[in-house]
């Protein structure tokens, strides 16, 4: 069983993400090789909350220049977490 600080790479921070605090769904960058159930158990160990529903995306690295070199920006994976009515995160609600 993976621990929740490997799964949980980051808290997205964004107008999107703000605008789905109001319906109860928090938005993170997580593990590439996470699947739902691993995140689902690290939201609920790390913040004390009850997980409904695990959204994920994958998210490919853009390709950039600098002058004459190219290069590519890292994968990502994110994941929307809804949880149940009267839960909420705190880490979020600071912001």
């Amino acid at each position: 069983m993976r621990k929740a600080y490997d799964v949980l790479v980051r808290p997205l921070v964004s107008e999107k993400s703000m605008l789905l605090m109001g319906e109860n769904k928090y938005s993170f960058e997580v593990a590439k090789d996470a699947n739902k159930i691993d995140i689902k158990r690290a939201v609920e160990e790390q913040f004390d909350v009850t997980v409904l529903n695990v959204t994920t995306r994958n998210i490919r690295g853009k390709v950039k220049r600098q002058g004459r070199y190219e290069g590519k920006r890292p994968d990502k994976k994110k994941a929307i977490v809804t949880l149940k009515d009267g839960d909420k995160i705190q880490v979020f609600e600071g912001l």
